[in-house]
């Protein structure tokens, strides 16, 4: 299957990544966003580190993770704490803000939660991203 590009994505279980353009989103997803969910719907802590800015600044269960360093280790963490999947539910740019509603289940209780994801973008690269 090909994978057109700049379209919205669901991100199925095992996380093989389908492409819907069906999907009713009013955004479709950059490609940094992209594949920041592939790499963490595959556990590979690397590739989701290399989607955003040395600088990059992740807010995400009252913690705050700077550089692509911590971003590498935070995402390693979750990966094997929680066994996260997520699935992209929508997505709406906000001004300089990309919100995206995903469904994330995982091995957490209340597995799966609906959360938003807040990206903001810098050369094509995360720069910020907060979960809520």
């Amino acid at each position: 299957m090909s994978k057109p590009k700049n379209t919205a994505l669901e991100v199925a279980t095992w996380g093989e990544v389908l492409f819907n353009s069906m999907k009713t989103t009013t955004t479709t997803l950059p490609e940094a966003v992209h594949r920041y969910f592939e790499a963490t719907n595959r556990f590979d802590a690397e590739a989701a580190a290399a989607c955003f800015t040395p600088e990059a600044i992740v807010r995400d269960e009252g913690k705050t993770h700077v550089g692509t360093d911590e971003i590498r280790n935070w995402v390693s963490h979750s990966s094997k704490e929680y066994q996260p999947r997520a699935s992209v539910l929508g997505a709406e740019q906000k001004g300089d803000v990309l919100a995206v509603a995903v469904s994330v289940a995982g091995q957490f209780p209340g597995s799966p939660v609906e959360l938003d994801f807040e990206f903001s973008l810098r050369d094509e690269k995360i720069a910020e991203l907060a979960v809520h």
